[in-house]
């Protein structure tokens, strides 16, 4: 296996230091036909954090019949103890009742997942718009009380497959609305992979001229045109610091039959090693363990520098 790097040459367009949030644990596997075993995905998120990564979203606390995959989420965070505690790790709650799961689990942080459209949020909570963001403010008021970080994503923010283009001020309307109800942090998803640069500075600009500025945001980018890592550096050139990634590329929506993987966290480390910003993450250990579970899932990683890297091994 090779542990080449990239030559630097830094970019002073962009953070010094950018802070990779990896959803492969949770995103990454939530798509996955077969269960990967609660031991497995244990070992995934130890060596995620021996690579470097500091802050990895382990888990959802969903109804099984929702995503199967994740049924094990109590079990995991108790195999993974503190590992799998703490504000840098956060898990998905889609409601009061998650949250109490999660709170028993003894979870330091948590997300909640709205969407920027009406069908998809039939789709995904079975609610309208409004009905979801009513239902995920006590939620994040008793996280918030409980002492717990919050962050909430917004799904579809540039396009969906059933309503097609998103008006980028709707999408805002619904941002501003999550974080008025006291979030941390807000997560813009590209939930199906069709955002551009140029729609990617629009919404930036259109956020923050509404009060919610790039110091708060963390961009998600799925990768069905190739476009992630290029919507991504755009993103850092606005100022964004927080980037969403998974680990060798895993992952897709169940609910978006359309959205593939997200963007690769070692194509994301290789861009920023490249341009001198820091990620504190250590790219051959992470090349390594995304090969260690593409062994696990049966089939290649689809992230380039893995392949790259790794060779036929990833």
């Amino acid at each position: 296996m090779s542990t080449g790097l990239p030559q630097r040459e830094p970019d002073p367009q962009l953070p010094a230091r950018v802070t990779i949030y990896e959803v492969g644990p949770r995103d990454g596997l939530q798509n996955e036909k077969t269960v990967v075993p609660t031991a497995v995905k244990a070992e995934f998120i130890r060596r995620l954090a021996a690579a470097g990564l500091e802050t990895i979203e382990t888990t959802s606390f969903v109804p099984p019949s929702w995503v199967p995959q994740l049924a094990d989420a109590s079990e995991l965070l108790a195999e993974l103890r503190e590992v799998g505690r703490g504000p840098q790790r956060p898990v998905l709650v889609p409601n009061e009742r998650g949250l109490d799961s999660a709170l028993a689990a003894g979870v330091g942080a948590v997300a909640i997942f709205g969407s920027a459209t009406e069908t998809f949020a039939r789709k995904n909570l079975n609610r309208t718009v409004a009905e979801s963001i009513d239902m995920f403010a006590p939620v994040v008021h008793r996280a918030k009380t409980a002492g717990l970080w919050v962050r909430a994503y917004v799904s579809m923010c540039f396009g969906d497959p059933w309503e097609g283009p998103v008006p980028v001020e709707q999408v805002v309307d619904v941002a501003v609305r999550l974080m008025d109800l006291g979030a941390d942090q807000l997560s813009l998803g590209d939930t199906i992979g069709v955002g551009t640069t140029g729609h990617v500075s629009r919404l930036l600009e259109a956020l923050d001229a509404r009060g919610v500025g790039v110091e708060r945001i963390g961009v998600h980018f799925h990768d069905t045109y190739g476009q992630a890592l290029a919507n991504t550096m755009t993103a850092l050139r606005h100022g964004v610091r927080v980037v969403d990634a998974s680990t060798g590329g895993l992952g897709g929506c169940p609910y978006a039959k359309s959205a593939t993987g997200n963007l690769a966290t070692e194509d994301l480390v290789w861009a920023l090693d490249g341009a001198g910003v820091h990620t504190g993450v250590d790219l051959a250990a992470l090349v390594e363990t995304s090969v260690w579970m593409a062994g696990q899932l049966g089939r290649p990683s689809p992230s380039r520098v893995v392949r790259a890297l790794a060779g036929s091994a990833g």
